[in-house]
């Protein structure tokens, strides 16, 4: 949670990648597949509205992009009122500290669980662009919350 009694989100990651090639894993549908989405309608860009599926079954989201500017900031809004700002910036040669801010969430619960998703995303990108392959992070807790949710096997 943020100072204020508005509940937010907030995870941040130093990713041995160049701040263009983290800002276009977000962009790009086929890069998102790689390690948060199962199925983007399209890439972001500058005033776009896209629909998300994430890997828990059933979970989907219309994104509307607030901010683009390209490869230092993006921001989107979902369906649910929810703002989703990502920042980029260079820490060396090839390294860059990625920052997920997220806040509109309705309680401290969701705020947390927010937290603890995009950590894992940023930790499933960190590893997918150093190493050119993703460690399923994001797709296991999906799984788990499937099963949580009784639509696992």
């Amino acid at each position: 949670m943020t100072s204020s009694s508005t509940p937010a989100a907030k995870a941040e990651l130093l990713i041995h990648a160049s701040a263009q090639r983290a800002f276009d894993a977000f962009v790009e549908p086929d890069q998102l597949a790689q390690f948060w989405l199962a199925r983007s309608s399209g890439p972001l860009a500058p005033g776009a509205t896209v629909d998300w599926e994430f890997m828990v079954p059933g979970a989907h989201e219309t994104v509307v992009v607030k901010a683009f500017d390209r490869p230092r900031h993006l921001g989107f809004d979902w369906s649910d009122g929810v703002h989703v700002d990502l920042r980029f910036k260079d820490q060396a040669p090839n390294a860059v500290v990625v920052t997920v801010a997220a806040s509109g969430f309705a309680d401290a619960d969701t705020a947390i669980g927010a937290t603890e998703g995009f950590t894992l995303v940023l930790c499933d990108l960190k590893i997918w662009l150093e190493s050119g392959r993703s460690p399923g992070l994001v797709r296991d807790k999906a799984a788990l919350l499937a099963q949580q949710l009784g639509q696992g096997k």
